[in-house]
């Protein structure tokens, strides 16, 4: 039996980054954009309406950074899974984004289908690092 795809929402501010990332979710097997945001105000009103099961998540936007509508959406839709994409080195990453709700932090350079496809499979086990360490 065929499974449904994996729903995922992108959310960036910058429409190029958007496009991109779309790109790697259509050419990745089982997965398919059920919407863009490019605000985190706009992805808190989104995943209630079309409740996705990924959101890729932004983290530096204007209004409610991507770590705070990440923990709102986590908050009200604990079945989500939300991914952090941002350009910061892993080190980084400020320090809000381990206590979150996201299940795992992608460089946007580093991320590809199979960089989606491991997140997706490995969510289980996969959680974000702390700047602290374990």
């Amino acid at each position: 039996m065929e499974h449904a795809a994996v729903t995922v929402l992108i959310v960036d501010d910058q429409a190029p980054f958007r496009r991109a990332a779309a790109a790697v979710v259509r050419v990745t097997g089982g997965f398919e954009v059920v919407g863009e945001a490019e605000s985190g105000e706009k992805a808190v009103e989104l995943v209630e309406e079309l409740a996705p099961e990924l959101v890729l998540m932004d983290i530096n936007m204007g209004g409610i950074s991507g770590i705070e509508a990440t923990r709102r959406i986590t908050a009200t839709a604990p079945d989500v899974v939300v991914v952090l994409l941002s350009t910061y080195q892993a080190a980084d990453l400020p320090a809000d984004a381990a206590t979150s709700g996201a299940v795992a932090y992608v460089n946007k350079e580093e991320f590809g289908p199979q960089v989606l496809e491991e997140l997706w499979t490995g969510r289980a086990s996969a959680q974000l690092a702390s700047p602290e360490g374990p």
